[in-house]
Parts: C-alpha cells; sequence; structure tokens
C-alpha cells in the first residue's frame, strides 16, 4: 500500500529534475531554519525537514520544490500570519504539521494558502489552530489528501473554513479529516471537483457547502454533527453518492440542504438521526433514488417553490414526518419508494401496493403553518385526524402520492464511512 500512494502521488506530482538536490533542515544542521533553505533551493530541489519546532511567518513558496517532514516538523505561525503560502506551480507538501495563525476578518490567514498555484499537492499534512485549514484561491489541479485539519471554531463569525476553494477547476479531495471549523470544505466559484472519503464531523455551520459550483461530484463521505451536513446552493450537476449524514441535529439543521439547484442527482445515501434530513427550496430536475431516510424528525421539506424533482426507489423509516411541504402546488413526482408507514395491501403479490401511499400527513401541514402545534404529537386526536385525511383528502396536496408504493425496503451498497 505504501509503495502504491508513492506511486500514484510521484505522477501527480510531475517528474523532477534529475538533478535535484536535498536541502537538510534541522536544528543542529548548518541550515535550520526554513526560510534560508527556500531561498536556496532551485526547482526541482526537496527540503526535507527534521523533527523539531520551527518558527515560521507567512512562508512563501515560490519554487517548484518537494517540502517533506520527517515525523512531522512543527510549523508554528505564532498567532502572527498565514502559515505557509504557495506561489509556484507544482509544489508538494508532505507529512508536516502547521500551527497557530492568525485570526481577522479583514484577511483569510491560513494554515496553507496556495495562490494562483497549479498542480499543488498537500497530503500527509496536520493542521492545528488554523483560521483557514488550506485556502485554494485561482489555483487548479490541486490534491489535498490524507490531511487532518482541527480547528477550535468559537462562533461562525470569528472562524474560518477547513478547506476552501475560490475560483478553482479540478481540485481532488480525498481522505481528509476536518472538525472544528465553520464549514469543513467550501467551494465557492470551483467546478469540475472531486470530493471522497472525508469525515467532516462537528463544523460550526456546513461539514461541506458549495456557492454558485457547478459539475462537482462528492461520494463516499462521512457528515456528522454538523450544523448541516451538507449545503448545495445557486449550482447545478452536482452528484451526491453513498454519502453518510448522521445527527445533524439543531432548530435549524439539516442533513442536506438545497436552495436553488438543478440538474443533480443524489443516489444511495444514508440520512439517519437528522432534524430535517433533506431539504429542498427552489429546485428543479433533481432526482433523488435509493437512499434512506431512518430516524428523522423531517425525513424531506419539499417547498412548493420546486419542480420536476423525481423521488424513486427510497426507504421511509421509523421518521416522524415522511414528507412535508407548504403549499397544494405540487410539481414533484414519487414512484416505488418503500414508506413503514403504509397501511396498504398486495393482492397479487408483486411486492407493490395496490392502493396509492399518501406521504404528508393533516398533522405535518398543520406543523408547517403553526409550529405550535408539535405539542399534540402521538394523540389519538392527531391519529384520527391523519386517518380522516388520507381516506378523503383536504388540506393536504391531493397530487402528494406514490402511485406504487414498495411493500419492503431495499437493500443496497451505502457507504459505512
Amino acid at each position: 500500500m505504501r509503495i502504491f500512494k508513492f506511486f500514484f502521488f510521484f505522477l501527480f506530482s510531475g517528474i523532477y529534475c534529475a538533478n535535484a538536490r536535498t536541502i537538510q533542515v534541522c536544528k543542529s544542521c548548518e541550515i535550520s531554519n526554513l526560510e534560508t533553505a527556500v531561498e536556496l533551493a532551485q526547482d526541482g530541489d526537496v527540503i526535507r525537514i527534521q523533527k523539531g519546532t520551527y518558527n515560521i511567518n507567512n512562508l512563501e513558496i515560490n519554487k517548484k520544490i518537494r517540502l517533506i517532514g520527517e515525523d512531522f516538523p512543527i510549523l508554528d505561525a505564532g498567532f502572527k500570519d498565514d502559515g505557509l503560502l504557495v506561489t509556484a506551480d507544482g509544489v508538494e507538501i508532505y507529512s508536516i504539521e502547521v500551527r497557530n495563525t492568525k485570526r481577522g476578518n479583514l484577511k483569510d490567514f491560513s494554515g496553507i494558502r496556495i495562490d494562483g498555484a497549479d498542480n499543488v499537492i498537500v497530503w500527509g499534512v496536520r493542521i492545528y489552530n488554523a483560521f483557514f485549514g488550506v485556502y485554494l484561491s485561482n489555483s487548479n489541479n490541486a490534491l489535498i489528501y490524507g490531511n487532518v485539519l482541527v480547528g477550535i471554531a468559537p462562533d461562525q463569525t470569528s472562524s474560518g473554513d477547513g478547506i476552501r476553494l475560490w475560483k478553482c477547476r479540478n481540485v481532488k479531495i480525498i481522505k481528509n479529516y476536518v472538525s472544528g471549523h465553520r464549514d469543513g470544505i467550501y467551494f465557492e466559484f470551483a467546478y469540475n471537483g472531486e470530493i471522497k472519503n472525508n469525515k467532516s464531523i462537528k463544523n460550526l455551520r456546513y461539514g461541506l457547502h458549495f456557492m454558485f459550483s457547478d459539475t462537482n461530484w462528492f461520494a463516499d463521505n462521512l457528515f456528522t454533527h454538523n450544523g448541516t451536513g451538507v449545503a448545495v446552493m445557486y449550482s447545478s450537476h452536482i452528484t451526491m453518492l453513498r454519502n453518510g449524514f448522521y445527527q445533524n441535529w439543531g432548530s435549524a439543521s439539516y442533513g442536506m440542504l438545497l436552495k436553488d439547484i438543478k440538474d443533480s442527482r443524489i443516489q444511495q445515501n444514508m440520512f439517519k438521526m437528522n432534524t430535517i434530513a433533506l431539504y429542498f427550496e427552489g429546485s428543479s430536475r433533481v432526482k433523488v433514488d435509493s437512499n434512506s431516510f431512518m430516524e428523522n424528525g423531517w425525513a424531506l421539506k419539499l417547498l412548493s417553490s420546486c419542480s420536476q424533482d423525481s423521488f424513486l426507489t427510497n426507504n421511509f423509516i421509523a421518521n416522524t414526518f415522511d414528507v412535508s411541504t407548504n403549499g397544494t402546488l405540487f410539481l414533484n413526482y414519487f414512484h416505488e419508494n418503500y414508506w413503514e408507514k403504509y397501511t396498504g395491501y398486495d393482492i397479487n403479490k408483486d411486492k407493490i401496493g395496490d392502493v396509492p401511499h399518501r406521504p404528508v400527513s393533516m398533522y405535518s401541514m398543520m406543523v408547517e403553518n403553526m409550529p405550535f402545534v408539535i405539542f399534540f404529537m402521538r394523540s389519538f386526536i392527531v391519529d384520527l385526524m391523519n386517518k380522516a385525511e388520507q381516506n378523503i383528502p383536504s388540506i393536504t396536496p391531493e397530487n402528494v402520492l406514490d402511485s406504487a408504493p414498495r411493500m419492503h425496503a431495499f437493500k443496497y451498497n451505502a457507504s459505512s464511512s
């Protein structure tokens, strides 16, 4: 496995010059500080840093070099500025620890800031107590792999993001652990990205956040105990596969929040124990298929501003409310989902219910418009109202129905991240 990783990153980073030098940095070496090592280095050289603590202050890497640590040497910014600033293409940073960047609202201080540099690799790095962890600006074809980024964000207004992209293309973010930031991972005007096998945990706002970022793909990630697992806003052609959304609880918390997105797909994800598992506002042509919604407050909140969204072969199990909406106009489609609350029958034994299922209950409509009636949850009068509404719809949208509900839950290979 170690040989495979070395080969993979070597290919990604490109071929360095055959006459490249290795510059050793340590407390007892001829070169004992990183500033001198970078100044002496030439394109293609390797700077190898031995274990120890080194003070840095916005150290600029402006040459195509490899910065490699031995047993995670600590690069301490001393709360003065950025840690490392990368401005050259093809830089590789491996096995170091960056700590203690400055905090402030006038500049996005970062543990590692990549500014206008392409084909940069940051892997096997630890970043602790940074305002922003890794910040990429106007940088393309980067790889952020296998890093640990842990912040101590006190609140949303005085903290930054773990990994942030601004105006970037073709960036791969793989196998990172991100916690304790405002947003775990944030894409803004970032396109054609790949986000895979990451763990985004206990971030204040969003585990993953897209703004104006089209044609991105994220799969096999874990989002748990965040303010909201994932927020996708003003974006299109987003593919979301096999992710786990767990225990994103709070008065305004969601497993995934979608606002004004279109032409996207949500497939084989697990939404479990979230306040609102999946929230749709102003979406169109989003296909939601083969997901499981289990033990959520609301499995799906689908506002009447949405149209042409389809929900196919999903499991709805042990949710307080399966589907909720805020109006009578409904232009979306349900088909062949499994609903634990379905009380119909299957006479011909084809595993499809013989009568349609109406997933929006009268009580959910009442809670949507009068939140205080949540006090009457699980009372006899609520059960009676819901039964009557199912048979003679009067308040719930009549066209919100699954005409072919499944009799049994289906199984799929969801992510176990």
